[in-house]
């Protein structure tokens, strides 16, 4: 057992080999108040930073958070690192992503839904659906100062390139990213790509390309490459670090992998290193997990999981108004007791005790595809710390790991009973066919289905697109520089936009302060420069997570955020108090609760989310509430008139 004593000293070498590596490059302004970048000079070079983000991955799949998908590399990793238990993230990608490169609210930077929203507030500021120029990003500010930035996979904040029809500007290679490759939207058709002459759905360095086709990246000579997005994004990443390899400047390298999102494709052997695992079913897997994750301290031994979301075995009904242009939404700001009262159906739930032999072999399958996926994708981080090492540079990189929101519990056949597609699919003309490459442009769009999406976000409650812990808490590692033994669990609050305070904290880059003029409207008396700064003769929202790196090097301890936080996307909401003990939250019937009122929950006692204490505590409810309200006023976040999720 190691002593307390033995990790102070820890902490301090770890501390001391940073502070040995860091020299200072930091924006500045000039005395016209127009923004300069500090040259970098440096002695010795300062940190690599390399941000792997696994897409859609839930909060227990890998081993080091008590799945049973084997991860050796993520475990290598966490044992000359870290492991952070309650970092969160945006309810879906898109929101992550544009907090993560901005630093601050997605709706203060054009992504208030993941893309243009389609009801009434389309075309209000920050629901451009792409980042906007009230944006900052990390990767310019790193790239002013001195760093080289890539970054390869899932961009998902913008796909109009300069000189496009769609516009331009939106493309990584326009926020600073010095090479890039990106699939612009939210998910490949196929992760073997496929894709057709003159399709647009990839760029690269901001022109468009085409993977795998003769010619293209991923293609060779006259003939296509075999191409699986995993496997070329790494290679890809390689590729640009070595570009540059042994030129004195350091790197960040943005590896935005888009597995295990769905389609649930894989090559061999993944495709079939987990025949059977997964005949169990739910229940029997998840147990499992919670037990290891105890184990590991993961969560306490006390703690009580989410207990699983009630059987259903047909759709619940919507109201008799659900649709109709008189209906009144009950939503977080219109109540039942005002009159609201309308929703939409539910969705077909089942437990495996109810599904068919032909059911349970179909969905078993999914899991075990999903599985493979998630293997493949540890087999490829491993490459590149590999490479890192061969290199001579994982001494002197920072790594950080994170999924970019809850696991994804996208009902199967759109919330209706599954049944048929799930019997098909254990057909013998179809069941050999799951999780292969077809061949053609678009995949079978297979998916895992709800519950397997719960036993993903195992202990808690909800997944993606929900502000319950399921859908906003992920996995994170953190590897410093030097570092060669596992340090203690950190359970402290943390948020997506804290990662971006820490890379300009490891780089020693200070972000930009200047406070923007006053712009003020004179009909409304709306100053729009309110809480802005000037970077690059831009008037932009500030960095407001908090850097990780005191905590990280044992330099400070407690919690990271001491105010109150809160978030919002397709009208379900959450705040969390200022002392970290409660969390209100709001989730549209028949998800949430049937009469609409606002959840409560002690996190302290029920991180799990199993009971609703708002009846007990209506003082605290109604406080938390009114700050949810002022939270919204001040990033302009507009809630829907009919909330209802993504899919």
């Amino acid at each position: 057992m190691i002593s307390s004593r033995s990790i102070a000293l820890r902490r301090a070498a770890v501390a001391l080999a940073i502070g040995s590596l860091f020299t200072l490059a930091s924006c500045g302004s000039s005395d016209d108040g127009a923004p300069v970048t500090t040259p970098v000079a440096s002695a010795a070079k300062r940190p690599n930073i390399l941000y792997i983000m696994a897409d859609d991955l839930g909060y227990s799949d890998i081993h080091a958070f008590g799945g049973e998908i084997n991860t050796p590399n993520l475990d290598a990793l966490v044992q000359s690192g870290r492991i952070l238990t309650n970092h969160h993230t945006g309810t879906v990608c898109a929101i992550t992503r544009a907090m993560l490169i901005s630093g601050t609210d997605h709706h203060l930077v054009g992504e208030g839904t993941m893309g243009v929203p389609t009801d009434e507030r389309k075309g209000l500021p920050g629901y451009e659906g792409y980042l906007n120029d009230r944006a900052l990003s990390v990767a310019q500010l790193l790239k002013d100062g001195g760093y080289h930035t890539y970054m390869a996979g899932k961009w998902h904040i913008g796909s109009g390139i300069v000189g496009s029809a769609t516009g331009g500007g939106q493309t990584p290679d326009q926020w600073g990213f010095e090479r890039s490759y990106a699939l612009l939207g939210g998910a490949a058709t196929n992760h073997f790509a496929h894709e057709p002459a003159g399709s647009k759905n990839y760029t690269e360095d901001g022109q468009y390309v085409q993977p795998g086709q003769p010619g293209q990246p991923g293609g060779t000579g006259g003939s296509p490459a075999v191409f699986y997005s995993t496997d070329f994004y790494t290679q890809k990443l390689i590729a640009y670090i070595d570009s540059n390899k042994g030129d004195g400047k350091p790197f960040f390298a943005y590896a935005a992998y888009t597995s295990p999102h769905w389609p649930l494709q894989v090559p061999e052997p993944y495709l079939h290193n987990y025949a059977g695992k997964y005949d169990a079913g739910y229940d029997a897997i998840r147990s499992a997990r919670i037990a290891r994750q105890k184990a590991l301290g993961i969560i306490p031994a006390d703690f009580t999981p989410y207990r699983g979301a009630p059987e259903t075995l047909t759709q619940s009904p919507a109201t008799a108004n659900n649709g109709a242009a008189n209906a009144k939404y009950v939503s977080a700001v219109h109540s039942a007791a005002q009159g609201y009262g309308d929703y939409g159906p539910g969705t077909v739930d089942k437990s495996w005790n109810s599904l068919s032999t032909a059911e349970k072999k179909a969905q078993a399958r999914y899991m075990e595809i999903y599985a493979g996926m998630v293997e493949n994708l540890d087999h490829n981080i491993g490459l590149l710390i590999q490479h890192l090492k061969d290199i001579g540079e994982y001494d002197n990189t920072f790594i950080m790991f994170q999924s970019d929101n809850g696991a994804e519990g996208w009902p199967i056949d759109s919330g209706a009973d599954p049944t048929a597609t799930d019997t098909a699919n254990a057909t013998d003309a179809i069941y050999p066919t799951l999780g292969t490459d077809n061949g053609k442009q678009n995949a079978q769009r297979l998916q895992y289905g709800l519950r397997w999406a719960e036993v993903s976000a195992t202990p808690f409650r909800l997944t993606k697109g929900y502000a319950g812990e399921g859908g906003v808490s992920t996995p994170l590692i953190v590897h410093l520089p030097g570092q060669a033994a596992q340090l203690p669990t950190l359970r402290a609050f943390t948020h997506v936009t804290d990662n971006t305070a820490t890379f300009l904290a490891i780089a020693k880059i200070d972000p930009p302060t200047q406070a923007a003029p006053p712009l003020v409207n004179t009909l409304t008396g709306v100053d729009s420069n309110k809480g802005k700064v000037v970077y690059n003769n831009r008037y932009v929202y500030p960095v407001t997570g908090q850097s990780l790196l005191p905590l990280l090097n044992g330099d400070a301890s407690g919690e990271v955020h001491t105010a109150a936080f809160g978030d919002e996307a397709y009208g379900r909401g959450y705040l969390r108090s200022s002392d970290g003990r409660w969390k209100a939250l709001w989730t549209e019937p028949p998800s949430g609760p049937v009469d609409g009122h606002w959840q409560l929950f002690d996190l302290q006692a029920d991180r799990g989310e199993n009971n609703d204490v708002a009846t007990q505590n209506p003082s605290i409810i109604d406080s938390l509430v009114q700050q949810w309200n002022t939270y919204m006023s001040t990033v302009g976040g507009v809630e829907p008139l009919r909330p209802r999720g993504y899919y």
